[in-house]
């Protein structure tokens, strides 16, 4: 049994901690109003341009004269995996969760003989691709040290993967985040970026002549490469809101597990102290019945 000293440097280690937990559940609790607005505001201009392009890509198809992020390298051979993660940790099941996504989606195209590669975003995780796909990662963007990773970080990425698109490296590219619900719900998510998916559903037509100005493929080649950088960008957007959603959740959990922590050891504490306190006076009465 823990003596009583152990038992109160316990519970003064515990309070401590749970001071620890609480001013970070706060902070993060601050932090997710910012980051929630940001993602929240960016969805309707992503999602709208994503639109545009699928429409004006099923008008002009796979011609010879597409533009290569649209009409593809011709195969698909080589898949990479842009993996959107954190450098910090403490937020819960937030990164796991994306790297689970990522890897189940890797070893989905390698049993299909595809080859795998990986360009990461943020160092969280890491560790865990690096030994589950040794050799597969090319590219890692660091994020250590930027405050708010925002438009100019996805404008850089998006350079990037169009110089190894350009190059040959790939001939497909999937983004994997986290998508924001709320605090108590984080999707770790995954889509094709490159080049441009088919649309889900064939778009509507209503039977209006349209032209453009200038033509579909010349808006197309200026559309694509910013269609990239915004998809990259509220990814990031996303994965800031549920990061601090997620850790906002897990400081909370941790608070809680803390206090119940110190009423147990508070219990024990208080029995133990109680026992010795007994022990003492039956020796102190066995010490006066022997005089």
């Amino acid at each position: 049994m823990a003596s009583l000293k152990e038992l109160k440097g316990r519970i003064v280690s515990v309070k401590s901690t749970q001071k620890i937990t609480k001013a970070k559940k706060m902070v993060a609790a601050a932090k997710l109003r910012k980051a929630q607005a940001a993602a929240e505001a960016a969805r309707p201009y992503a999602e709208r341009l994503e639109g545009v392009v699928a429409s004006l890509a099923s008008k002009v198809g796979a011609s010879d004269s597409a533009p290569k992020l649209l009409a593809g390298t011709g195969k698909s051979d080589t898949h990479l995996l842009v993996v959107l993660n954190s450098d910090r940790g403490l937020a819960g099941a937030f990164n796991s969760n994306i790297v689970k996504a990522a890897r189940d989606k890797a070893l989905e195209l390698q049993s299909q003989g595809k080859k795998v590669l990986f360009y990461l975003v943020g160092r969280k995780g890491r560790p865990v691709i690096a030994r589950l796909f040794p050799g597969q990662i090319i590219e890692q963007y660091e994020t250590t040290g930027i405050r708010d990773i925002g438009f100019e970080q996805a404008s850089e990425i998006s350079a990037k993967l169009m110089e190894l698109y350009e190059a040959g490296a790939f001939d497909v590219a999937h983004l994997f985040y986290s998508k924001f619900r709320s605090a108590l719900l984080q999707i770790a998510t995954g889509q094709q970026m490159i080049p441009v998916p088919p649309p889900a559903e064939a778009p509507v037509s209503s039977g209006a002549a349209v032209e453009y100005e200038p033509g579909e493929e010349e808006i197309l080649a200026d559309l694509l490469p910013r269609n990239v950088t915004i998809q990259i960008f509220k990814g990031l957007l996303e994965n800031a809101a549920s990061e601090q959603g997620a850790s906002m959740t897990a400081m909370d959990n941790a608070t809680r597990n803390a206090g119940e922590l110190i009423n147990k050891l508070t219990i024990v504490y208080n029995r133990t102290r109680q026992a010795a306190i007994t022990t003492e006076l039956i020796e102190i009465i066995a010490g006066a019945e022997a005089l």
